[in-house]
């Protein structure tokens, strides 16, 4: 039983045997109805979540992408997951519950059930919560990508970089276009990135890419003196997709990695459980993993190149570094921003 929360949602669930089915509804259904919100209890997980921050703030590929993050998304989706402190000793007990009462409205909430269960089980479930009490949610100050460029200056080994680009929505068509580009440019061992930067030249430990609903980044993590040839390397790399996009060879290496990863997951009711409450509370509906298969299975590589020169344009990178940094000027002059 636990819970945890992201950007855009927040998620309360249990992995039980059948035979405790009962039970587990019982126990998640308590901790969202009537959850006591006692100060003590704020006080005790108010520590906890300053700890949370404190850790994330010790590491730099954390760090990395929440401070672009925070320039590259101004407004709601670029204020970080866990809060700040300041925001933090504000939080009562009587605030916390008054916010769930306003924003865990009934048309807000997906209750996703996978695994041996009856009709008699998802009744239960149905009734419980269709006592839920209408409200009136807050509004957000809507968040629209910017490029950016953010340092920080950290005593740090390695120096961490980040690089991001405009992304695309929930639900847009050719998102899976998009994951197939992600997946050939630094998704991986086989990688243009990897196999450049790190197989080829041996610049660096990590270094990848990947998508969100949001954006599309990469993150290397890099030595003080072998950073600029590094950024070097990623920019050309970069260029060479916007120009010729990716080969048959490439498409079909990016296609089933991503297809073996959705049916893999299959075998995990709790990955289910996750895609099909997320599908239908971002999206209103769930593709089957057939459906999913068939998007990817349509994917060409023209239309990776389309996406590449639309999205990956020199002028909309943002520029996030965290370590013993040489001045923002130094490191943008290699990609002649």
């Amino acid at each position: 039983v636990n819970a945890f929360t992201s950007r855009d949602s927040t998620c309360f669930y249990a992995r039980v045997l059948d035979s405790h089915l009962n039970e587990a509804s019982d126990i998640l259904c308590e901790m969202f109805f009537d959850s006591l919100f006692s100060e003590s209890d704020v006080a005790n997980e108010r520590g906890v979540v300053l700890e949370e921050i404190d850790m994330y703030r010790d590491t730099p590929e954390d760090v990395v992408i929440e401070q672009l993050m925070a320039k590259t998304f101004p407004g709601a989706l670029g204020k970080p997951v866990l809060g700040r402190p300041a925001s933090l000793e504000g939080m009562t007990g009587a605030s916390l519950r008054a916010f769930k009462e306003r924003e865990y409205s009934p048309d807000r909430i997906v209750v996703s059930v996978c695994g041996s269960f009856t009709d008699k089980n998802l009744r239960q479930l149905c009734d419980r919560f269709s006592a839920l009490a209408p409200s009136k949610p807050h509004s957000c100050r809507k968040s629209a990508y910017t490029s950016a460029v953010v340092v920080k200056r950290k005593a740090t080994e390695q120096n961490h970089f980040c690089l991001s680009f405009p992304g695309l929505p929930d639900g847009a068509p050719n998102r899976f276009a998009w994951q197939v580009l992600s997946m050939a440019l630094g998704g991986g061992m086989s990688s243009r990135l990897f196999q450049t930067v790190r197989e080829k030249h041996g610049l660096c430990y990590s270094i990848g890419s990947f998508t969100a609903a949001y954006k599309e980044t990469g993150t290397p993590a890099v030595g003080r003196d072998s950073e600029e040839k590094a950024l070097a390397l990623i920019r050309e790399e970069i260029e060479k997709f916007r120009q010729d996009g990716i080969t048959d060879k490439e498409l079909r290496t990016a296609r089933e990695l991503i297809k073996s990863s959705i049916i893999l997951s299959l075998e995990s009711s709790s990955s289910r459980m996750n895609r099909l409450g997320s599908g239908l509370l971002l999206l209103g509906r769930c593709l089957t993993a057939d459906e999913i298969i068939e998007r990817y299975d349509a994917v060409t590589t023209e239309s990776v190149l389309a996406l590449a020169r639309e999205k990956l344009a020199p002028e909309m990178m943002g520029f996030s570094a965290v370590g013993r940094l040489a001045p923002a000027e130094d490191y943008l002059s290699v990609f002649g921003k």
